[in-house]
């Protein structure tokens, strides 16, 4: 939601995409799924109290439009389409005005950081859903990205391809962590690389959060490939090579 709940005023209104508006109200569940991550529990707390979701989400919802794939929005001589491109969440939309060749990205591609892959079930797959929606973003006919996070951009295939290979060489070093043998995705997400300064133990709390959701999402695509195997032990899961 961000600033939204601030910049409101009277006649204001709010688009939100439907497959996530239940997140909103109820973090239930997501806690879990990165607790079985192998997250040390008192770290887990850590981590939530300093998840800017939770910090400042908003404390009373505004009425909502709900937007879904298919959806337009007209403003002014504008005309935008929404495209469903689930990854950074599972709901994600991008709003594209092909006339004009416009594409307002939010959280799907941004210039120069990549979005957080953090699952939020225990069956999604959001690095598959991601690749996915890279490939149908692609295809679009675009002049100008307006991402929702850093500076607009123009290159949309090339800063694309720039992403399915990041993603191709963190599954490949996942693999290669794997090799030493069984590890939670909290212990992989401690031994990858990150552009971050300093040790993992020196980490923000919310930065491991993000770190461990990221792993975990490039084990749960790995899984799907039949390279890697989830193993239950006790209130964790570890995963090993195939």
């Amino acid at each position: 939601m961000g600033l939204v709940s601030s910049l409101l005023s009277e006649g204001s209104r709010v688009y939100f995409n439907r497959l996530e508006a239940g997140l909103l109200t109820s973090w239930e569940g997501i806690g879990e799924v990165i607790l079985l991550s192998g997250i040390p529990e008192t770290e887990l707390y850590r981590m939530l109290e300093t998840h800017p979701g939770r910090l400042y989400g908003p404390t009373t919802l505004p009425p909502f439009t709900f937007l879904e794939e298919g959806s337009e929005i007209e403003v002014g001589d504008f005309l935008f389409r929404c495209l469903a491109t689930p990854g950074h969440t599972r709901g994600h939309l991008c709003l594209y005005e092909p006339q004009r060749k416009l594409l307002l990205s939010g959280d799907h591609v941004l210039q120069d950081i990549t979005p957080n892959l953090t699952p939020l079930s225990g069956q999604e797959n959001p690095l598959e859903d991601y690749l996915r929606s890279l490939e149908r973003t692609a295809s679009l006919e675009v002049d100008l990205v307006l991402p929702g996070h850093r500076e607009p951009f123009r290159d949309l295939r090339g800063r694309v391809e720039e992403l399915r290979l990041h993603h191709h060489l963190r599954a490949e070093e996942v693999l290669s962590l794997l090799e030493g043998g069984r590890k939670t995705a909290y212990e992989l997400a401690s031994g990858m690389t990150w552009d971050l300064p300093g040790s993992w133990e020196n980490f923000p709390p919310i930065q491991k959060w993000f770190a461990t959701g990221e792993a975990l999402a490039h084990l749960r695509y790995l899984e799907g490939k039949g390279k890697v195997r989830r193993v239950e032990e006790g209130e964790r899961i570890e995963w090993e090579l195939r």
